[in-house]
């Protein structure tokens, strides 16, 4: 993956190679990345670049479950520390799902 910065004048833009991550900080990535879609997907938080507030249930659940499982590979590489906080995140992202679904 790469990034184009922002070129002098005159200058084409430069490409930089960004540093090759492991497939265990990909993961950590994704479960960043899906955390947040199902917060947004419950109605918690806004849509990025928007005051929007959508929900969508179907969405939100398919997020978290695909967290549950990507946290479930993780949790052998994780100092403990990382592992409760990874896991008061599933629980957190689960007890807010019931709770809005049903309302």
């Amino acid at each position: 993956m790469s990034e184009t910065n922002d070129a002098t004048e005159g200058e084409p833009p430069r490409t930089v190679e960004m540093p090759s991550l492991d497939t265990y900080s990909l993961l950590g990535l994704f479960v960043g990345l899906l955390a947040e879609k199902a917060w947004q997907t419950m109605g918690l938080r806004a849509k990025p670049g928007t005051d929007k507030i959508e929900t969508d249930f179907e969405q939100a659940r398919v997020a978290i479950d695909t967290v549950n499982f990507l946290a479930d590979k993780l949790q052998h590489r994780l100092p403990d520390e990382e592992k409760h906080r990874l896991e008061g995140l599933v629980a957190d992202l689960k007890l807010n799902y019931v709770r809005l679904s049903k309302s």
